[in-house]
């Protein structure tokens, strides 16, 4: 049986960024990607909302995702490469307390270079026909629901196409000679000692393991390293060879509305904010729902993130509810956006956050050959190619990964035993 110089387990955006870097680096190594699914990018990358901001205050936060975006930025206008990138910003909306505890922070940010802009309350109600006031409505207050006293504009933020930045890094690997195994689940990860001596049953606690490849469906497949890039799911292949990753599986549903009456179609088609001539993504003061301007569709799309009680539950297919659009978003929604009263979603779906309980920031760390990369809570998309970068230079035992841009970033401050990565005080 032959040997790869590496495997890496999921074909999502994570693995795929990441087998494109390793490839590039070592482009004479064998470098296999396999996922149970029939294509790329099929399981919880093709479900999510594929949106980006450039804004935020940790330093480790800004680099990741900074560089990410400056590397579409860069296969969208310099290479040609469709990303379908919308440059519709951020418009975060807030209540007088809200924003002022977030004011330091933003000003901090601005003596960073960073860029927003304040609208007034009154600004937002003209622009946008929506209803700052909620205050004045019985069941608002009820509900707790807050009133929109200002709202903070963010420019280098949008949306992506998944589908395609998954394409390139699929047809890109690919080119450079990587396999890609299809259809292919994988059970468990394969451990051997390092100096194997025929005995049944090794490696004994007493010998020195590694691990050496995945026994999968269909068949076993040998490694000099393995690359866990499964989301959600990797923690079902970890834990049966004793590694701890601090991550869980927690759903997220999207919900999409059709721009189907006059009054949609002109929230939707807001000028004034940005060069897309559209409604910026929008996140409401609390609970923060968020509207997505879906402009291909000619629709919106709905979301919230919700924690307790949400069980931690994987989940292969997990479903939207409707309840949970028509009892919960929309009660909350039509009171701000009296546009949106009657009318109820045409299609939805639901994913899964591989949601890092201790600080929500990537982990990508090596134990006895076996690279672990993931745990990315929803940020996946917009930091792939920086993680990428930095699981490609672990892969090759560099110190420190040179991201886009010609920024170095420290590869061990990502890993677990020497984490070091900067808190963020813009908790939206």
């Amino acid at each position: 049986m032959s040997e790869y110089d590496a495997i890496v387990v999921g074909a999502g955006v994570i693995g795929l960024a990441t087998a494109y870097h390793m490839k590039k680096t070592r482009p004479n190594d064998r470098i296999l990607v396999v996922d149970k699914m029939s294509g790329a990018g099929q399981g919880n990358t093709a479900k999510s909302a594929a949106m980006f901001r450039s804004f935020f205050h940790s330093q480790t936060n800004l680099t990741l995702v900074d560089t990410t975006v400056e590397f579409f930025k860069h296969l969208h206008n310099q290479l040609d490469y469709d990303l379908k990138l919308k440059w519709t910003g951020y418009l975060w909306l807030f209540s007088e307390a809200q924003y002022s505890t977030i004011e330091p922070v933003l000003k901090s940010m601005s003596e960073k270079g960073l860029s927003y802009h304040i609208y007034e309350e009154e600004e937002l109600a003209n622009h946008l026909s929506m209803r700052t006031k909620v205050s004045e409505d019985e069941e608002a207050q009820m509900m707790k629901l807050k009133d929109v006293d200002r709202g903070v504009f963010i420019p280098k933020a949008g949306s992506i196409d998944i589908d395609a930045l998954v394409k390139f890094y699929e047809t890109e690997f690919r080119r450079m000679g990587g396999e890609i195994h299809y259809n292919t689940e994988v059970v468990r990860i394969i451990i051997e000692p390092e100096e194997p001596l025929g005995i049944p049953d090794e490696p004994f606690f007493w010998q020195n393991s590694r691990a050496a490849g995945v026994d999968t469906r269909r068949g076993r497949i040998l490694a000099k390293k393995t690359v866990i890039a499964a989301g959600v799911w990797a923690n079902m292949l970890l834990h049966k060879v004793g590694v701890y990753v601090p991550m869980v599986p927690i759903k997220r549903q999207l919900f999409s509305i059709k721009a189907s009456r006059p009054s949609l179609r002109s929230l939707l088609t807001t000028e004034g904010f940005n060069s897309e001539r559209c409604l910026p993504f929008t996140i409401l003061p609390d609970p923060p729902i968020y509207i997505k301007p879906a402009l291909d569709e000619d629709a919106f799309w709905f979301s919230f993130g919700d924690h307790f009680p949400r069980a931690f539950k994987l989940e292969d297919d997990p479903q939207p509810e409707e309840n949970f659009y028509r009892y919960g978003i929309y009660q909350v929604v039509t009171k701000y956006f009296r546009q949106f009263l009657g009318v109820y979603p045409y299609s939805s779906w639901a994913g899964q956050y591989a949601l890092n309980t201790i600080d929500g920031q990537p982990i990508v760390f090596e134990e006895n050959d076996l690279l672990v990369v993931g745990s990315c809570s929803g940020s996946g998309n917009m930091k792939c190619d920086a993680i990428g970068r930095v699981a490609a230079a672990l892969y090759v035992n560099q110190a420190h990964a040179p991201l886009y841009g010609s920024t170095d970033f420290r590869v061990s401050d990502l890993s677990l035993a020497d984490r070091n990565v900067d808190p963020e005080k813009l908790i939206i």
